[in-house]
């Protein structure tokens, strides 16, 4: 008996090392070669479900909003239809505030971002960027009656309507003024035309169709920021192979003039560099 205990005790063991090794990879780390597969089998699963996950806002014209009709629309939103079309998939948009669109693209709610996010060194620690699609400016907006704000440095102490974590809040801050957050671009023009707010920080391109669309709204442009940033779509680190299949369609875009075409619709100019 005691001999067969023995070797059943043997032989536990010898089967409790194998799955051991099983489970862990060469180098010693424990689940690495998950991370590495999820990482390279993204674009795969974009084309085998064929649907192509994006996070926009859908209240920031004239790159996301509704129309009339409540149809989603916009630069942004033409731009990434044309992309997932040339990729052989269809574009499915999850709306979300714009300060719980990261947190959306982490959590994988969605496989990219296309709300005019600007490619910046401390999202680019963290997240994959496609190239650059479209080139702005920031401007502060005042109420029309406002006379004491006429450049940036004047926003210091006042009340800015901002997004949180955008661009535009960090220049606010960067000018210290005092952050009131918003959820979008038309609650920080709704608060500034009520005078509930000095100033906001926004692009340059939506606060002009914003004034085309909208002529006796109580705002006016009072100044404009010298450096023009870029943006770009957004991903998860590691998405090397849907970037790159974004960014070949972005490319082909261009091309052939289809980029320029939406751009003008739009903008009634290039809008790329």
């Amino acid at each position: 008996m005691k001999k067969y205990l023995t070797l059943f005790t043997l032989l536990f063991t010898f089967a409790f090392v194998l799955a051991a090794c099983g489970t862990t990879n060469n180098d010693g780390k424990t689940g690495e070669g998950d991370k590495a597969e999820e990482k390279e089998n993204l674009l795969s699963k974009v084309e085998e479900e064929g649907t192509l996950l994006i996070g926009t806002e859908g209240t920031y014209p004239p790159f996301t909003f509704h129309d009339d009709s409540g149809k989603l629309t916009g630069f942004d939103v033409e731009v990434a239809e044309e992309v997932a079309k040339r990729m052989g998939v269809e574009a499915k948009f999850m709306e979300t505030q714009w300060d719980a669109m990261f947190a959306g693209l982490d959590a994988k709610r969605f496989d990219m971002i296309a709300n005019q996010v600007g490619i910046r060194e401390d999202r680019l620690e963290k997240y994959d960027f496609s190239d650059h699609y479209i080139t702005s400016t920031a401007v502060v907006v005042a109420n029309k009656d406002n006379e004491d704000v006429k450049e940036f440095a004047d926003i210091e102490g006042k009340k800015s309507a901002q997004s949180l974590t955008s661009n535009y809040a960090d220049l606010a801050r960067e000018n210290k003024a005092e952050i009131v957050g918003v959820n979008g671009f038309n609650e920080a023009i709704e608060l500034l035309s009520s005078n509930r707010v000095d100033v906001t920080i926004n692009d340059k391109l939506s606060v002009l169709d914003f004034q085309k669309n909208r002529p006796n709204a109580p705002i006016k442009i009072v100044a404009e920021h010298e450096d023009a940033a870029k943006s770009g779509f957004m991903f998860r680190k590691g998405s090397d192979e849907l970037v790159e299949a974004v960014n070949g369609a972005l490319a082909e875009m261009v091309e052939d003039g289809t980029y320029a075409k939406i751009a003008e619709k739009w903008f009634g100019e290039d809008v790329l560099n």
